[in-house]
């Protein structure tokens, strides 16, 4: 279930997103770059996934009542599930169409300067929020690796605002690409492909968020260790 450290995880990110979001999208408005757009839609994405995770965290929290004996618990698993729909279907579609149709009609190409400025402080934006999620994971981590301890975890809101967050900075080292490619080669196509890429990593995180949760859902046994402890006793 989540935790105080989960709010903590969330909230850094909530505030991280907005921010950036804001800055993008005044920016593509200014400098015409679909890389810039998909990100301003990534980063709103990313904030409404938090409120929705915020959402989770507290309907999960209500008492046990007649209608719900056992209690609320597995509506966080539900909601993280809403999640996975939001980033892959609005996040993921909307970055690939931006730039299909930034390839069928290009925009001119403008000055770089604010797209640069405003990618580098979203990377130390987003680069902050992934550290206080990473955090929040590494004790809950043991001696497991990576990828069983997020295939272990019941705790579905650190995880989800880790692979968020690990997506954003990926979605921004390619439009930081895409955008430097467009200038050097003088083609206007690079952005657009930067777009459909972004559209791409979020389609893979949301996937695994979708996994994830679906496995929560459904019923999934202890970790190893957990159940290794208990026929020690």
């Amino acid at each position: 279930m989540a935790s105080d450290s989960s709010n903590k995880a969330i909230f850094a990110a909530m505030g991280a997103n907005l921010a950036i979001a804001i800055t993008k999208f005044i920016t593509a408005s200014f400098t015409g770059s679909s890389a810039m757009m998909s990100e301003g839609i990534h980063s709103v994405v990313d904030t409404v996934d938090q409120l929705v995770l915020v959402l989770g965290i507290r309907r999960s929290q209500k008492p046990a009542d007649a209608s719900h004996p056992f209690g609320y618990g597995q509506e966080l698993y539900f909601w993280t599930f809403i999640v996975a729909l939001l980033v892959f279907a609005i996040g993921g579609g909307m970055s690939i169409y931006q730039g299909i149709i930034h390839l069928i009609n290009p925009s001119p190409l403008e000055d770089p300067k604010w797209n640069y400025i405003v990618l580098a402080i979203a990377i130390l934006l987003e680069g902050f929020s992934w550290i206080v999620a990473l955090r929040e994971f590494l004790p809950t981590k043991g001696k497991q690796n990576f990828w069983q301890a997020i295939r272990n975890s019941k705790d579905p809101t650190v995880i989800t605002i880790l692979c968020e967050d690990t997506a954003a900075i990926l979605g921004l080292i390619v439009a930081f690409i895409g955008i430097f490619l467009g200038h050097l080669f003088n083609n206007v196509y690079f952005d657009g492909i930067a777009s459909m890429i972004i559209g791409i990593i979020l389609a893979i995180v949301a996937v695994v968020l979708a996994r994830e949760s679906k496995g929560l859902l459904v019923g999934e046994s202890a970790d190893p260790q957990t159940i290794a402890n208990i026929r020690s006793l």
